[in-house]
């Protein structure tokens, strides 16, 4: 499974790395991911999700229900 987080769709961004001397490397900016399961009280089960730690914040301020709900809005989530 591809490094993209499951409710935002935050993914892996590409930049340089930048030496003393200006040598410019390719390299990736990784999106800050765990997986974590959660209990969804409507459906009455758990899923397992990737999530950024920035969804995490969102999950701990809005509900696990409201941000769900916005995900499957905007397409990130199916079903």
């Amino acid at each position: 499974m591809s490094r993209v987080c499951e409710l935002t769709g935050k993914r892996a961004m590409v930049g340089n790395n930048v030496s003393h001397a200006m040598n410019k490397t390719k390299r990736k900016f990784n999106a800050n991911l765990v997986k974590k399961r959660f209990f969804i009280p409507e459906e009455d089960r758990w899923v397992t999700l990737k999530v950024s730690t920035s969804a995490l914040k969102d999950i701990n301020k809005k509900g696990i229900s409201a941000v769900i709900k916005e995900a499957r809005a905007k397409g990130f989530l199916k079903k």
